[in-house]
């Protein structure tokens, strides 16, 4: 089982890159968490300043290391020109900061059980990151960009991200597996959670009228609504849909791409149904009015009503158990850690 910790290490460069997140500082607290520039973004969150947000035995993290953490529980960012929306800014703060907290414990716990990094795995990680780069230049400028030139200081990151992520191993990764045997045996118990009704996969691009809709907004929406339909019409694919719903759509499900998932037909307006089972997986409906929304929705999927097999589900089931238990451990782990701790939130 791959930590999420190890990912974030090679994908570091890869956000600096693509000019999303906020600038690094030399004094950044929380190695493993991806960083990035902010070149070429014309908006973010917020302006980190490098005050406290959080002291945890006396270590200090700061706002960019809540910020960049924010970014990373929303990677959905770059498409919103380093914004994260309002609504739901909040909870994604609460998440990152309690993240952060925890894993700064670890590392203090890693340092504290004298653990240690072997050499070539080192030396691993740090080509590893390196090859992120197109040319030495390229790394020269990010080092000297981010690490005022310092490989040092960027070994010290890599290295306590590694000792992070080898802790987690042995306190959660290896004691959250679960066997075949295992899911079988949910499985068989649980007969009813692998039965489903006829569902539909779709992604939407909706328009909302306004609280008190006159002839005239209804109109402009009808309007906005043929012209959304044409660009819609002219998308290929999942992705290209998905980005012009984040871009235009005007529903909840605009931050996901408009991906609503397997829908259960009871579920759906009779009219949606009805333009869903007009049209084959990967094409687009018209214009459809529920009330006085529209909406245009791709098929992506439709699921006749059954019962998966257990070797159809094997898999993901192992997936799914294997997480609900890992963030079971994970969960007291950082219980036990914080019983002993000295953390302040300012």
């Amino acid at each position: 089982m791959k930590h999420e910790f190890s990912a974030r290490i090679l994908s570091l460069a890869a956000l600096v890159l693509a000019g999303v997140m906020p600038t690094m500082a030399q004094d950044l607290a929380v190695s493993h968490t991806p960083n990035a520039s902010i070149q070429g973004a014309t908006n973010t969150l917020m302006e980190p300043t490098g005050k406290a947000v959080a002291r945890v035995n006396g270590a200090v993290l700061t706002d960019r290391d809540l910020l960049r953490e924010m970014y990373m529980l929303f990677p959905y960012a770059a498409q919103h020109n380093g914004q994260i929306p309002p609504e739901m800014e909040p909870q994604i703060r609460k998440g990152a900061l309690e993240m952060l907290i925890f894993e700064e414990l670890v590392y203090q716990e890693a340092l504290r059980r004298q653990m240690a990094i072997p050499p070539e795995k080192m030396r691993t990680a740090e080509r590893d990151f390196r090859a992120q780069f197109g040319s030495p230049a390229e790394y020269r400028q990010f080092l000297i960009s981010q690490f005022n030139g310092s490989q040092k200081v960027l070994d010290e990151k890599i290295k306590r991200s590694l000792l992070i992520d080898a802790l987690l191993k042995i306190e959660v990764d290896a004691k959250s597996t679960v066997s075949l045997t295992e899911a079988r045996a949910y499985y068989e118990k649980n007969p009813a959670r692998f039965e489903h009704p006829e569902s539909f996969a779709i992604q939407t691009i909706s328009f909302l009228p306004p609280g008190k809709p006159t002839p005239e907004t209804l109109k402009e929406e009808r309007k906005r609504a043929e012209a959304a339909l044409k660009q819609a019409q002219a998308t290929t694919n999942y992705e290209q849909f998905g980005m012009l719903a984040e871009r235009i759509s005007e529903d909840d499900y605009r931050v996901m791409m408009g991906d609503h998932k397997a829908v259960d037909r009871a579920k759906l307006a009779p009219q949606v149904v009805q333009a869903l089972l007009a049209i084959k997986e990967g094409e687009i409906t018209g214009i459809v009015q529920v009330e006085q929304a529209l909406a245009i929705v791709r098929l992506n999927k439709h699921i006749p009503a059954g019962k998966a097999k257990f070797d159809d589900v094997k898999d993901t089931l192992r997936k799914e158990l294997q997480q609900t238990k890992l963030n079971a451990v994970r969960a007291g782990l950082d219980r036990r850690l914080q019983k002993s701790a000295k953390v302040e939130v300012m």
